[in-house]
């Protein structure tokens, strides 16, 4: 649990960075998705971009960074443990929903290319790219120290693909 001294303190250190100072958490984490969408964007055009999809996997927030190249890695991997709970839970959420959908879309897209619908294929690859960026936008709302989430019948709707 992080209290607000903490906090307070935390956001005067991440001020000036593009880490946000209202929750400590960076949008550059959502890159990490961006790439899996650009990626599932082409597989109606290319199919054996398929395999680049499962080759993607969850990365936490913390190990996206160690691996990155952002400048205010360090700052950002060592602020996550200070987020409060109120934005790190939907945060987390949020994106575990994004892994899940993922996980779904790369099985069901290879099931869709072995029986040779290029047109369901196509709706699918749109229809799971919308759903993933609509999480990413909660994500990115969050980071911005939005409150608002999607209601559970919004979740269950993307999470049917």
């Amino acid at each position: 649990m992080v209290d607000e001294a903490d906090f307070t303190a935390w956001q005067k250190k991440v001020e000036g960075t593009n880490i946000s100072s209202t929750t400590l958490l960076a949008t550059d984490y959502l890159n990490h998705f961006n790439e899996i969408v650009m990626l599932l964007e082409m597989v109606p055009d290319m199919p054996d971009m398929i395999e680049d999809c499962k080759e993607w996997a969850p990365k936490s927030y913390q190990d996206h960074f160690r691996d990155s190249a952002f400048s205010d890695r360090e700052l950002a991997i060592e602020a996550y443990e200070h987020v409060p709970v109120r934005f790190r839970q939907p945060f987390e959420e949020t994106i575990n929903h994004l892994n899940t959908i993922v996980g779904h879309a790369v099985t069901q897209l290879e099931m869709i290319i072995a029986d040779g619908n290029e047109e369901l294929l196509r709706e699918t690859a749109h229809a799971i790219t919308v759903s993933l960026q609509k999480f990413m936008d909660v994500a990115s709302g969050i980071i911005h120290g939005s409150a608002k989430t999607m209601s559970q019948e919004e979740i269950d709707a993307a999470l049917a693909l």
